[in-house]
């Protein structure tokens, strides 16, 4: 199956991006359309038109990377930025639709693969790959394949009260409130991990709106502000990232998300985590990951792979 032809779809929040792998660690994007979010079967027809130009032959199957999640016994999909998929059996459903085989998993788990077989986590056991960005999340890998848990979750980091309320920066106790997250609790990671985490810190803090990126390049100019920002900043993330290392024991953990891109922070929450884990490395364990651009078609096509493979082992 390394070398066989597959299709595969990255379904985001606003666009569909679509391509083609000819073999493994190879993925090619042929198009990129709007995501009909409020209608499945507009969803559906568009994925069936985008198979059918890329393949003639109806033959070739789709490997799907979905926003939200999937249920690993059921099938149905939970995604709050395309309300089409929650409640739909969506591998089901657009095969039905294509006339082809289709194997989903969400966007984490598909960056995931993605790193783990063509990526920095490749020759790893177990790869923990997290993702930094809007919002915080992750997947799991081990030997290869993504680890799916009851209703779809693994890897979720991001999600559960999880954060201390206090954080020490130059001998004083500044106290961090648990902010109200989307999933309905308080106190998860999400709220303050991410880029808009950022911005928020530095309010609560010195009582002004800067974006992450200035937040970022004024730390590293070692603007004092920014710098106690900063520093609280990778306290609250490395506690519970920490946490979850030791639970499931990886080599690596790529860091995907638009906050990878900014390599001096994730070599500073390395550090920190790394002085908080058991298994204590003279090596960098978080990792920008590389598949960040093309992350999301890279894991359907090694998905699609895989659950073709096993369909034939079975």
């Amino acid at each position: 199956m390394q070398s066989a032809a597959v299709l595969c779809a990255d379904i985001g929040g606003s666009f569909i991006k679509f391509g083609i792998s000819r073999k493994s660690g190879q993925v090619e994007e042929l198009a990129r359309v709007p995501v009909p979010k409020s209608d499945s079967r507009e969803l559906a027809e568009a994925l069936r038109n985008l198979a059918d130009d890329a393949d003639a032959s109806g033959i070739l199957p789709i490997g799907l990377s979905t926003a939200g999640l999937v249920d690993p016994v059921t099938g149905k999909g939970l995604s709050a930025n395309i309300p089409c998929l929650t409640g739909l059996p969506i591998a089901e459903a657009f095969s039905q639709a294509t006339g082809r085989s289709v194997f989903a998993a969400n966007d984490a788990d598909c960056l995931t693969l993605a790193e783990a077989n063509d990526g920095v986590g490749r020759g790893h056991s177990v790869v923990f790959c997290i993702i930094i960005g809007t919002g915080i999340g992750g997947g799991i890998a081990v030997d290869g394949r993504i680890l799916r848990g009851a209703g779809g979750v693994t890897g979720e980091w991001g999600h559960g009260p999880a954060l201390n309320t206090s954080v020490e920066i130059g001998g004083r106790q500044i106290h961090v409130p648990r902010f109200s997250c989307g999933c309905g609790q308080s106190g998860c990671v999400d709220t303050i991990g991410g880029a808009r985490g950022i911005e928020k810190l530095h309010e609560l803090f010195h009582g002004e709106e800067r974006s992450s990126h200035r937040i970022i390049e004024d730390w590293q100019a070692k603007d004092a502000e920014a710098r106690e920002t900063i520093e609280a900043y990778l306290q609250l993330v490395a506690d519970p990232l920490a946490v979850a290392i030791n639970t499931v024991g990886p080599s690596i953990v790529p860091v995907g998300g638009g906050l990878a891109s900014a390599a001096a922070l994730i070599a500073a929450l390395d550090e920190a985590v790394r002085a908080r884990i058991l298994n204590r490395l003279d090596r960098p364990l978080l990792v920008p990951a590389i598949r960040r651009e093309d992350g999301g078609l890279m894991g359907a096509a090694v998905l699609a792979r895989q659950g073709v493979a096993d369909a034939r082992a079975a």
